[in-house]
């Protein structure tokens, strides 16, 4: 099964006020794991860059003057992210620069069921808890000490193991058996088969139980001595 674990930075917050995406960081999950692919690209916005969105992220217009227009990534991005589903914090935000973009580059728009939210998932199994990525990274233990600024590469990795956390971690299903598991039920429930064996016994020698009693003796209030 593959997904696209995605996120962006922005100029700002709505695209309709003119607000342009400036970077897009993909990570490539199959079976819920990091293959290792990637797509990241920074995007030219054609337009300045405001002080609150430089704080964010650290963008500068300076520094995305040269970078290639969203139309000039537009092919490799649509060709990298395919038809799979795609994993993203707050998904309303991120989709809404995707398809502004998509729309103005002559693209196809995305439907929004395509996205998996994980804020929502985090809310649904922690309500009342901060569920901010930080909040999580913390909350799961996934170090993201390097997350000074946001970053859509950056965040895109440390969301892959959050939400690989927030499906129930590595050992979802506890199946740590070295014969052959099999999958059943509409919901992957896991089947292990396993040989039957007899139950043994496991009886005390003579010599263990003298050894036992003596050694009670030695112990003050023992709560195994018999009177």
């Amino acid at each position: 099964m593959r997904e696209i674990v995605l996120d962006t930075e922005t100029t700002g917050f709505k695209p309709e006020e003119g607000h342009r995406l400036v970077e897009i960081g993909c990570i490539e999950l199959v079976n819920h794991l990091a293959t290792g692919e990637r797509f990241h690209v920074y995007i030219n916005p054609e337009r300045d860059m405001p002080p609150d969105a430089f704080a964010v992220h650290g963008l500068s217009t300076e520094f995305l003057a040269d970078k290639p227009l969203f139309n000039d990534v537009a092919a490799d991005f649509v060709a990298f992210i395919g038809d799979a589903p795609l994993v993203i914090h707050n998904a309303a935000f991120d989709m809404n620069f995707l398809n502004w973009e998509l729309k103005i580059a002559g693209y196809p728009t995305m439907p929004k069921e395509r996205a998996i939210d994980t804020l929502l998932m985090a809310r649904k199994k922690f309500p009342g808890s901060p569920a901010t990525l930080d909040a999580l990274c913390k909350r799961f233990g996934v170090d993201n000490s390097n997350r000074t600024l946001h970053g859509a590469l950056l965040d895109a990795q440390l969301l892959a193991e959050v939400y690989l956390e927030l499906l129930g971690g590595r050992q979802t299903g506890l199946a740590l058996a070295s014969g052959p598991v099999t999958r059943s039920g509409s919901a992957g429930s896991l089947r292990i088969d396993r040989p039957f064996r007899e139950a043994r016994n496991f009886a005390v020698s003579d010599d263990e139980a003298a050894a036992h009693a003596e050694m009670v003796k030695k112990l003050k209030n023992a709560l195994w001595a018999v009177e």
